[in-house]
């Protein structure tokens, strides 16, 4: 067993953070002294001062060795505080590299196809590998780099490519929106595997310990690439601008998929991980009379809020804000009977155009690494469920998607002749219900024009967001005012159909060896969770079909 550790006498002076060459020290034995400092924000950095308040917690005496397990922010009261979650001694790890340990497949193993390169898709090609299973994904859209031009476009010239854009394309949806890592999937399986792969393939090894880790686009689609480079190294194959269409079922098995330009595919099993706007994947299985169910999920609109704003409103005075990173927020109400709630919050970040197809508009929200940009935005939504149809459903497992649709298009509509245009609205004009007269600033690159989005909306979210925005201000003073402003509409917080599976197989109760996943199955929301999902069904492929 090697020996990694942060110590006191040999890091004095250092940066209290992760080393890359300390990647592995993540799996530590069960057997150790455990404590939690406070520690003020501008004295984080200095080890020396650490030392001392780990002493003066464990009762004393000199500091050896100790590890920093978690790292996390409670500002709660007037003084903000790190806490850090400190392992006393010295620790044993388990050694060795999670990508150096994956074997290469032989051209000869049994075959997997992977529908769909998000991280649910490269994940469950990874667990695929570690079982000896060769994985083939096959991805509509294009690679990463690719995929930043046509990114480019969208935001230059308003031009959506339906199968290259934020939703579409090598990494999924979460490849430029952030990158955030956290997730309350404690359940799901082995986070912190998935937090050591992205460090192996180039992420900072701060995600180890920080509460609420995250990425940045910036930096993850080079991780994203390299990823691939891993998978293909190892047997692996990556097929791009292959858009799946159809599914090949012989027997009640299903033995492989059809692509858009008529190619094949056979493999001993499928894994659909396609996400949850790749709605041509649920028109298919509907028309093939496969079981799909309807799912509830959420929308409202983004909300900006200068990030100097956000931060003195949840750190309080300047003297702590100097330390501390842009100050992030995370509220939740009960509003007649509803959960709304902020969604993909972005400190000092941007709105982005999440359109997959040309006439709709679809928002949401992205930060690079520093997230120092001078606006902090998140989608402020509201459950939406089967009941919220007008005319009633008729048991159509697609009719909230078609709920979804025909916003999406209003509101691009509404957004007037200059395509992804947003609608927007002060805060304080869409409860007092009136149009604005201006609008502040907006991180939004292909521009927002002054609507009421107020009536562009349904009822039943208006009224509660109405209300929220005011409850909100309660716990932080200062939310609701009208230098917030009101982007129209975040849409896309998760899938609004779920394709069905047997509980223990992970198998579509009707089709054998088809594996739906990720958030496109709607068994998963965000990079974490999805790429934990991925990895169950790879599992459970071995299984089934052995190596």
């Amino acid at each position: 067993m090697t020996r990694r550790y942060f110590s006191f006498n040999s890091m004095q002076g250092k940066k209290a953070t992760l080393l890359k060459r300390d990647v592995e020290k993540i799996e530590m034995s069960q057997d150790r002294n455990v404590l939690e400092i406070k520690i003020a924000p501008e004295r984080i950095g200095d080890l020396e001062h650490i030392g001392k308040k780990i002493s003066k917690a464990s009762g004393g005496g000199p500091v050896g060795e100790f590890t920093i397990l978690r790292r996390s922010i409670d500002a709660r009261g007037k003084n903000p505080v790190y806490l850090l979650k400190i392992s006393l001694g010295e620790q044993e790890f388990e050694p060795g590299s999670l990508k150096d340990a994956l074997k290469p497949v032989a051209a000869s193993a049994k075959k997997a196809l992977v529908v769909g390169a998000g991280p649910a898709g490269y994940f469950g090609a990874l667990s695929l590998l570690e079982n000896g299973i060769r994985p083939v994904v096959l991805e509509r859209g294009r690679d990463v780099d690719s995929r930043r031009k046509d990114i480019a476009s969208l935001l230059k010239k308003s031009l959506v490519d339906p199968d290259s854009n934020y939703c579409f394309g090598e990494g999924g949806a979460g490849t430029f929106s952030d990158g955030k890592l956290y997730t309350r999937s404690k359940k799901r399986g082995d986070i912190r595997k998935i937090l050591r792969y992205f460090v192996e393939h180039g992420a900072d090894p701060d995600i180890l310990v920080d509460a609420r880790p995250h990425i940045g686009s910036n930096r993850l689609p080079g991780i994203v690439r390299r990823i691939r480079e891993t998978i293909l190294a190892r047997g692996g194959e990556i097929h791009f601008n292959a858009k799946v269409v159809d599914l090949i079922v012989e027997g009640g098995k299903c033995k492989g998929v059809v692509t858009q330009d008529g190619d094949e595919f056979l493999a001993d099993a499928v894994i659909l991980a396609t996400g949850h706007s790749a709605h041509g994947i649920f028109e298919m299985l509907h028309r093939r009379n496969i079981a799909l169910e309807m799912k509830s999920f959420a929308m409202g609109v983004r909300v900006e809020h200068p990030q100097e704003l956000i931060d003195k409103i949840r750190y309080g005075s300047e003297k702590h804000r100097r330390h501390l990173p842009a100050a992030s927020y995370n509220i939740a109400a009960r509003i007649d009977g509803r959960g709304v709630y902020s969604f993909c919050m972005c400190p000092g970040g941007y709105v982005i155009p999440a359109s997959t197809s040309s006439g709709e508009l679809v928002l949401n929200g992205m930060s690079m690494s520093s997230r120092s940009a001078p606006l902090a935005n998140a989608g402020i939504v509201v459950e939406v469920g089967p009941d919220d149809i007008p005319g009633g459903h008729g048991g159509d497992p697609l009719a909230l998607l078609e709920f979804q649709r025909d916003l999406e298009k209003a509101v691009f509509l509404a957004g007037g002749v200059d395509a992804q245009k947003a609608p927007a609205q002060r805060m304080t004009d869409f409860c007092e219900q009136r149009e604005s007269e201006n609008l502040p600033k907006s991180s939004y690159l292909p521009g927002v024009v002054s609507r009421p989005v107020h009536e562009l909306l349904p009822e039943f979210i208006v009224d509660r967001l109405q209300k929220a925005f005011r409850q909100f201000d309660r716990n932080l003073r200062g939310f609701f005012t009208r230098d917030a402003l009101l982007l129209a509409v975040e849409s896309r917080t998760s899938s609004p159909v779920k394709i069905p599976r047997d509980p223990a197989t992970l198998m579509h109760p009707q089709i054998q060896n088809l594996f739906p996943c990720g958030e496109g199955g709607g068994h998963a929301g965000g990079i974490v969770s999805s790429a934990l999902d991925g990895v169950r069904a790879a599992e459970r492929v071995a299984a089934a079909v052995g190596k």
